[in-house]
């Protein structure tokens, strides 16, 4: 049987007037630790909740989760669909 491996989009928050600014600046950290670390990522974004509430994000797979999550400490995670 094939085993399924999951994606899993790993999560900061950002607050405050600066939130959504300092989200998109994250974002490209994210995108360099990746691809510094040669991690094969499925996306990242930044998602904008309300005016002083932004998320930057980044889904990598499930093998992968473990290194970007203790090398930068996210927020929070969840299966991504």
């Amino acid at each position: 049987m094939e085993e399924i491996i999951r994606n899993i989009k790993l999560i900061w928050d950002f607050r405050g007037e600066d939130g959504h600014q300092t989200a998109i600046h994250h974002e490209i950290h994210l995108k360099e630790f990746v691809k510094k670390e040669d991690i094969p990522h499925v996306n990242s974004g930044v998602e904008e909740i309300d005016t002083l509430h932004s998320t930057a994000f980044i889904t990598v797979s499930e093998p992968h989760m473990r290194i970007v999550r203790d090398a930068l400490i996210p927020h929070r995670g969840e299966i991504a669909e």
